[in-house]
């Protein structure tokens, strides 16, 4: 009854936005079509865009349709432009719940009263969001903090409004004939697993603490200090920081902002995330960045609400880093190649059909101006275009593209001139150089080699188990059982005589690389030990397959 209750305030509020076409798409509504011409203002409602229609609904319906939206924002690849853009403009303006049931939550995940906590704790909100809402304090020592608390019984909601999500949304991938296109449950199950994860509070100030380790001495990104002895599921408290909205242009240039300078390093900062450290907070839009304009001639970024931090695969990151220089070079056969090998399309994709759709996606951007090239609209593109081929994006691509769209987005609201292009491109250069330097995997070596000595006694038996089983499985398939044995002879003579070349080739490279252990740099010293080991290794398998 309950739901069917619901079911019905939603029908009456898209019905006066005009959306009775979302009833009926999901054949739960053909009978009440009349509703629309019963609701007051629907006939005049219609007469605005659809857009515009859809996020005024979803504001009437409640914070967690809102956040809703929000999500669905992000899918540019599935929505048209229009309405994609409509959502974006939803804010997290909702009524905040009374600041004494706030202060009740903080006592009994703090298990201590608010007074002792704090010197002191301000009962009205600073804002208020659909998730949580913030309340200003000051700790014992005198720094200033906010307390995030998450709204009560909030999860008891968002699981109800999902359920009746997910149901309306596999309705609608049933009967109606668009789903193909928008793969409603799709993203109703992408909102659930975003909007679960931002319930966790500690989880988020990990996200806050992960970056702010990041960018601990970078001049270009502050993080706030998380505190975490006051930080439980439900409440999280960190510093306290104050700037200007970086979306008011005013008070900035008010403030004399060097604002091309800001709207370089903000796009400096995204590739540092994303290519550098692979986390990257991925909700960018300009509510949550402040800017520090002490020093307005060397402005800093803020960042705020650290919910939705993302990261990549291994193997994405490299396919993606790879291939967004590809895309710099215009090598649009090195982009086709590097979607098969990624998996993002099937393998029997023919690679000079994919580079030619690559290449219609990619040529008539870089005839633009620079200051009007954008690599999020730009891949955006390359994404819808690669679905002919069966694209399989991941949700994590699908939020890197979408906040790559944000950061352009601002800085070009900051300096409209902004050469997106000439900033990123050697940006990421530098990066993917660090990355593959010699010092770096020389690093990841030093780090790995414990592991390696501590599993080197056993991987003799286990190379040689190995082979073993391989030669047997291929011989009972391929041969008869009168050839096995004299074939089995002839592979242990071919057998060691293979592990004597890997190990004379292995104590020949020891033997150079101990050179270095005492003359040479550090990293040079932790390749010789490899060495060592390597000869060690070598010359266990030789002689304990000799013997057999």
């Amino acid at each position: 009854m309950r739901q069917f209750l619901s079911l019905l305030r939603i029908s009456a509020i898209l019905a006066r936005y005009g959306l009775h076409d979302l009833l009926r798409a999901t054949h739960l509504y053909r009978p009440m079509g009349w509703l629309q011409n019963l609701v007051p203002g629907a006939r005049e409602a219609a007469k605005r865009p659809r857009g515009e229609r859809l996020r005024l609904a979803l504001q009437e319906l409640g914070p967690v349709y809102v956040k809703f939206g929000q999500i669905l924002s992000t899918r540019r690849d599935l929505l048209p432009r229009d309405v994609a853009e409509e959502l974006a403009l939803l804010q997290d303006r909702v009524p905040p719940f009374p600041g004494e049931q706030a202060k009740a939550i903080i006592e009994e995940a703090l298990r201590q009263p608010v007074e002792e906590a704090f010197a002191s704790f301000d009962i009205e909100p600073l804002a208020s969001a659909s998730i949580a809402q913030v309340h200003p304090a000051t700790l014992p020592d005198g720094q200033e903090v906010v307390v995030k608390v998450v709204r009560p019984d909030i999860e008891h909601q968002l699981r109800r409004d999902v359920d009746l999500l997910k149901a309306v949304a596999g309705l609608a991938d049933r009967y109606w004939e668009g789903a193909h296109r928008v793969h409603p449950l799709e993203i109703v199950r992408e909102f659930e697993t975003f909007v679960f994860d931002e319930l966790d509070m500690q989880r988020e100030a990990a996200n806050a603490s992960s970056l702010r380790r990041n960018f601990e001495d970078s001049p270009y990104l502050y993080i706030p200090e998380v505190h975490w002895p006051l930080c439980k599921q439900n409440v999280m408290v960190m510093e306290r920081v104050s700037g200007i909205h970086s979306g008011d242009l005013e008070a900035l240039r008010a403030a004399g902002v060097d604002l091309p300078k800001l709207a370089v390093r903000g796009v400096r900062v995204f590739y540092q995330q994303v290519f550098r450290d692979n986390l990257f907070h991925a909700d960018m839009h300009p509510g949550n960045i402040l800017v520090d304009a002490t020093d307005p001639a060397d402005p800093t970024w803020i960042a705020l609400d650290f919910g939705i931090v993302a990261s990549l695969t291994t193997q994405d990151l490299h396919y993606i880093s790879e291939n967004f220089l590809a895309l710099f070079r215009r090598d649009y056969r090195r982009v086709a190649q590097l979607h098969i090998d990624a998996g993002w399309v099937p393998a029997d994709t023919r690679v000079d059909e994919l580079e030619a759709a690559v290449r219609t996606v990619g040529e008539p951007t870089f005839t633009r101006p620079l200051n009007e090239v954008s690599f999020g609209e730009l891949l955006f593109k390359l994404f819808r275009v690669a679905r002919r081929f069966n694209l399989d994006i991941q949700p994590q691509l699908i939020m890197l593209q979408k906040t790559l769209l944000n950061i352009e987005g601002v800085g070009r609201e900051l300096h409209p001139e902004l050469d997106i292009w000439g900033v990123a491109k050697p940006e990421l250069e530098k990066i993917m150089q660090e990355k593959y330097s010699v010092q770096h995997v020389a690093r990841d070596l030093r780090d790995q080699l414990p592991m390696w000595i501590a599993q080197a006694p056993d991987m003799p038996g286990l190379v040689r188990d190995y082979l073993s089983q391989a030669v047997k499985g291929e011989l009972q398939t391929r041969i008869a059982s009168e050839d096995l044995a004299s074939l089995r002879a002839e592979h242990a003579i071919s057998h060691r005589r293979t592990l004597g070349v890997l190990a004379a080739g292995a104590i020949g490279i020891a033997g150079a690389l101990l050179t270095g252990l005492q003359t040479g740099p550090w990293y040079v010293g932790g390749l010789s030990v490899l060495g060592l080991s390597l000869m060690g290794l070598s010359a266990l398998i030789f002689f304990r397959s000799a013997r057999k």
